[in-house]
């Protein structure tokens, strides 16, 4: 009978349902869904982060995913809908298709050269046998050199090329243009590995974008900066087949200098974008000084000692021999022990 409490719904009329018929309608709806939106499930799968719900996930878009693949379904449903986006027609273009080129206007085209494949657990590309290793630079790279030179001189087959060029700059041309001298160490020496340390010199007026001068240190100076490096690194790693390893400069003591060499890191860090799979930048600003705090003093072997020169810009002997751990252990990585 009809209830006469307010609170007590009616029961409803007409065909009752059964819970076959809640399973007969679930079913269609799977069996639509697969039809129409079997890859949808698939692709969703694909994009969430590892874990137990999307092997679920994929578990069932792969074979969902695998009946819409062959079924003309998938399409008849985006083009018929198609008109319920609010947005413009941004699917089946061009937008990606810039040529390699890049064309004016448009962005650089990024090359398998911007990645070390090691990072991206593929395979590197083999670098020739190590036979020379040039170290260059200006007054930075002294001693250095000699302590590689003396670390490499145990093993016979690698010829240890000292360059350095004391006053120099990469900022100022008037001693000498590492433009022009990174060609000529190249096509003299046909080096296989490059340490570059410089930077003692740095800071002087460059020509900006528009033509005019920049002074240091502004993002203007750094890219002027930054694009004589590119230039440098593209010479010395010579097309991919050589390996070179840019030293940044640790922070030196002088407040005035550090802005410097804080413009010149960061454009040298910017400027081995391109070449990742042949150039490596090493960081002494973490191992000397850092924080961007500077010190004169480390721990070397256990115990404090000094790793700057008076001067307060230089590494002496046993920094030296600290950065060349820094360097072999580069080396080691790419040409093995």
């Amino acid at each position: 009978m009809p209830s006469t409490d307010p609170d007590v719904p009616e029961r409803p009329t007409g065909r009752a349902l059964r819970a076959r018929d809640g399973v007969l309608v679930v079913a269609v709806a799977l069996a639509l869904l697969v039809l129409f939106e079997g890859s949808s499930v698939r692709s969703a799968g694909e994009e969430m982060d590892p874990g137990l719900e999307r092997s679920v996930v994929l578990a069932v878009g792969a074979p969902t995913g695998w009946v819409a693949d062959r079924l003309p379904f998938d399409d008849a449903a985006d083009e018929a809908l198609g008109w319920l986006s609010p947005d413009d027609d941004l699917g089946g273009g061009s937008g990606f298709d810039a040529p390699a080129g890049a064309p004016r206007g448009g962005a650089a085209a990024v090359s398998p050269d911007s990645f070390d494949p090691v990072e991206l657990g593929a395979e590197a590309r083999e670098p020739r046998p190590l036979r020379t290793l040039l170290v260059t630079g200006d007054s930075l790279a002294m001693p250095l050199d000699t302590e590689l030179a003396r670390r490499l001189a145990e093993d016979g087959d690698v010829r240890v090329v000292r360059e350095p060029h004391v006053g120099t700059g990469i900022s100022k041309t008037g001693l000498l243009d590492w433009g022009k001298l990174a060609k000529q160490q190249v096509g003299d020496l046909d080096p296989d590995a490059i340490v570059v340390f410089i930077g003692a010199n740095e800071g002087f007026p460059l020509p900006g974008s528009d033509g005019r001068e920049s002074q240091c240190c502004g993002p203007e100076w750094a890219a002027a900066y930054g694009s004589r490096v590119r230039t440098m690194m593209d010479t010395y790693r010579q097309g991919g087949d050589a390996r070179v390893y840019w030293l940044a400069l640790p922070l030196p003591r002088d407040r005035a200098r550090q802005e410097i060499a804080r413009s010149v890191n960061a454009a040298i860090d910017v400027a081995g974008e391109p070449f990742r799979a042949q150039v490596r930048v090493l960081d002494l600003v973490d191992t000397f000084t850092p924080g961007g705090g500077y010190r004169d003093a480390m721990e070397v072997d256990g115990r404090d000692q000094i790793v700057r020169e008076a001067d307060g810009i230089h590494l002496n002997g046993t920094g030296a021999e600290v950065a060349a751990d820094l360097v072999l252990d580069a080396l080691r990585r790419d040409f093995g022990e």
